[in-house]
C-alpha cells in the first residue's frame, strides 16, 4: 500500500534533494559555534522528493521538539519537521575567527582598525563557509541514515 493511501503523512523518507540558501547557511553555522543556541536548517512537512530547508532557532529552553512528532503535545501520528545541523551542510568547517586572534595579528592597530579588522576577517570566514556547502548530507530517517543531494541557492 502506498503511503498516500495508508492514511499517514508522507515522511522525510520521501526526499531525495535538500535545497539550502547558502547564506542561511552561514548564519547558521555563525550562530551555533558563536552562542549556546542551537540553530538549525528546517524542511517541514509535507515532505517531498525536492524539500527547502529553512532557518530555525530550536527553543533553547524547550526539548527541540516542535509538534508534530509522535507522542508530542499535539498527540499526532504526522511526522515532525526534519532539522539539519549547520555543520554536516559543511565540510571541513573553517575555524572561526576570534576577536583576540584578529587583535594579535594587529597589536599595533587603534580599536577602530582592529574592528574593521575583525569584521573583515568574519565576513571572509562567511564567504568560506559559503563555498564549502557540500554536495550532499545525511540525514536521520526511522533511525536510519540516508544521504541526500544537496542544492546551494545563492
Amino acid at each position: 500500500m502506498s503511503e498516500e493511501g495508508s492514511g499517514r503523512d508522507p515522511g522525510p523518507d520521501r526526499i531525495r534533494s535538500i535545497a539550502v540558501h547558502r547564506e542561511d547557511v552561514a548564519n547558521a553555522l555563525e550562530a551555533t559555534l558563536r552562542s549556546d543556541r542551537e540553530v538549525v536548517l528546517r524542511a517541514t512537512p509535507p515532505f517531498s522528493g525536492r524539500m527547502r530547508a529553512r532557518l530555525h532557532a530550536l527553543d533553547a529552553g524547550g526539548n527541540g521538539n516542535d509538534g508534530g512528532e509522535p507522542g508530542s503535545a499535539d498527540g499526532s501520528d504526522a511526522p515532525g519537521p526534519l532539522h539539519i545541523d549547520p555543520r554536516d551542510l559543511v565540510p571541513d568547517v573553517p575555524p572561526y575567527p576570534e576577536p583576540d586572534e584578529t587583535a594579535s595579528e594587529h597589536p599595533d592597530a587603534d580599536l577602530e582598525a582592529r574592528r574593521e579588522r575583525h569584521a573583515e576577517a568574519v565576513e571572509a570566514w562567511r564567504e568560506r563557509v559559503r563555498e564549502r556547502v557540500g554536495s550532499t548530507v545525511e540525514i536521520e530517517v526511522d533511525d536510519e541514515t540516508r544521504t541526500v543531494d544537496v542544492v546551494a541557492l545563492g
